[in-house]
């Protein structure tokens, strides 16, 4: 899962993702190079060994030149200049992202730069830091990477944007925008809003609280501390699917506050949660098994790779 990508990558943003994906192929030998508006994290990343400049026309004509594949690796707030710097700038160049939300940037796409070879993408790691210093070319090693994957995508160009997963250490999870907005609300985009609550209501105790609060406070309200910025970027891009999920965390704490009110018991909300938390541990915790029997390019081969992506299932080139 190591080998370099086959053509260039140019990567728009070098923030946490986007910075640690240009440290990572980088270092495995990938030609990769990178813009940011920021001349502090330019200087930063230059000053550690890597290609980057603030000049984004003069990074897309070199992206263009290259055959690069290009990655957006900004906040969704901006993406709009971006893409339209693309479509201005370097056309024909294959087009991916690492935004965590599928369907709204798909549709952006669609709409500023409707003849984009554009495949999604979405890896699913981070940490609460932000910006260069917290760059790590480790940051994808074993992570899931979500490759979006629909009736019509290219086979080629899903190889090549599959590629750059593979070289960054990671898994690739085949999926529609749509299911992966929908998962990634469930699983990521709603703990945040989780633990913002946790958070404020433990805080809002006393300080006496949150000097005896241990494990559960601490790993229940980890996400919290990311930028509220980037969160709310995150998570208002996801809006339609984030409520849904909301709304049904919603009326299970209200079916435990009814229960614990009018029984003293909370054993329906407890024991879902603890089979929940065990099916995780039995997928997370066992190594992937892979997609097998599918030869991308075959026939139907877009729909195989979903069913089995539905079974847990990955892609491993």
């Amino acid at each position: 899962m190591s080998a370099a990508p086959s053509r260039p990558v140019c990567i728009l943003g070098l923030g946490l993702i986007g910075g640690s994906l240009l440290r990572r192929l980088s270092d495995t030998g990938g030609p990769a190079f990178g813009y940011n508006r920021s001349a502090g994290t330019v200087e930063a990343a230059a000053a550690d060994g890597y290609d980057a400049s603030t000049d984004l026309s003069a990074v897309l004509e070199r992206a263009r030149n290259d055959d690069a594949i290009v990655v957006l690796a900004t906040p969704f707030t901006a993406l709009e200049p971006m893409i339209t710097a693309v479509r201005e700038l370097a056309p024909d160049c294959l087009l991916t992202d690492v935004v965590s939300v599928k369907e709204q940037v798909s549709d952006l796409v669609r709409r500023l730069h409707p003849r984009a070879r554009y495949i999604g993408g979405h890896p699913m790691t981070g940490t609460t830091a932000s910006g260069w210093p917290a760059t790590d070319p480790g940051l994808f090693e074993g992570a899931m990477w979500m490759v979006a994957t629909h009736d019509d995508t290219v086979a080629d160009d899903w190889l090549d944007v599959a590629g750059i997963a593979l070289a960054a250490g990671s898994y690739v999870v085949p999926a529609a925008d749509d299911a992966h907005d929908r998962a990634a609300a469930a699983i990521s985009h709603n703990p945040h809003l989780t633990a913002a609550v946790t958070a404020t209501v433990g805080a809002g105790e006393s300080d006496l609280a949150l000097r005896l609060a241990a494990g559960s406070f601490r790993d229940g309200t980890r996400v919290a501390g990311t930028a509220p910025d980037l969160q709310r970027a995150m998570l208002e891009a996801n809006s339609v699917a984030l409520l849904n999920t909301l709304s049904e965390t919603i009326d299970r704490l209200i079916t435990a506050r009814d229960a614990l009110r009018e029984h003293g018991d909370v054993a329906v909300i407890v024991d879902d949660g603890h089979r929940a938390r065990r099916k995780y541990e039995r997928i997370a915790g066992s190594p992937p098994e892979p997609i097998t029997g599918v030869r991308i390019g075959d026939a139907r081969w877009q729909e195989e790779l979903r069913r089995q992506a539905h079974l847990a299932r990955v892609w491993m080139g």
